[in-house]
């Protein structure tokens, strides 16, 4: 039986979770100790074995890849051109949905995100491989794990809400593929943290949340 968290990564489309992530807080704690994390400010859908976008393909499966067909919940970190992004896997186990987060506003130890990724301003997290390079993690380690009960985790009980949710097509995909111009990319409007935001775009008064 899955847990109340599990049950929030499925039972409802895959567009609509990737929706309902924005706002919510991650956080991750290293071995040392050191916990950092974000609200996420933008997310993107990928629907399985029919998104000619989704890494499950024409039901592509490899050892690399396994872990997007485990629980709900679970952890898809994978590896691209030497940088490692955050999946968050989403349906039911052997049905290879995912989120990738790809934004995340600095709310817990900014300073320390700093650190870890050379840099500051909005180029800190604005983008899937540097937010979770600003988060700490430089491995593949924590790939498969429940976000229920792993180091990095999300808060679904909490967070903020954004005051206006943008719908774009997705970045970074083949957009000649049948699903390279779908809807699937969400986040929220004028957040500086969003990767790719212009200048004139970008709400620097509130970060685009509501009161």
């Amino acid at each position: 039986m899955l847990t109340n968290y599990q049950q929030f990564f499925t039972g409802r489309p895959t567009e609509k979770i990737a929706r309902s992530l924005l706002g919510k807080q991650i956080t991750y704690t290293n071995a040392d100790g050191i916990t950092t994390g974000g609200l996420i400010v933008e997310t993107e859908a990928y629907l399985g074995e029919n998104d000619s976008a989704s890494h499950a393909y024409n039901g592509r499966r490899t050892n690399y890849s396994e872990s997007l067909y485990g629980n709900p919940g679970n952890i898809y970190l994978y590896q691209i051109r030497g940088h490692y992004c955050f999946d968050v896997v989403v349906q039911d186990a052997e049905e290879p949905q995912g989120v990738l987060i790809r934004g995340l506003e600095p709310t817990v130890n900014q300073e320390q995100m700093i650190i870890n990724r050379g840099m500051n301003g909005f180029n800190l997290s604005n983008g899937p491989a540097k937010l979770v390079q600003a988060l700490g993690i430089h491995s593949r380690e924590l790939d498969g794990q429940p976000l229920e009960t792993s180091p990095l985790t999300i808060e679904l009980t909490t967070g903020r809400k954004p005051r206006e949710i943008i719908t774009t097509s997705r970045i970074g995909v083949n957009l000649n593929g049948k699903d390279g111009r779908k809807p699937y990319r969400f986040y929220v409007k004028g957040n500086p943290y969003v990767s790719g935001l212009r200048k004139r775009e970008m709400n620097l008064k509130d970060h685009g949340w509501e009161e």
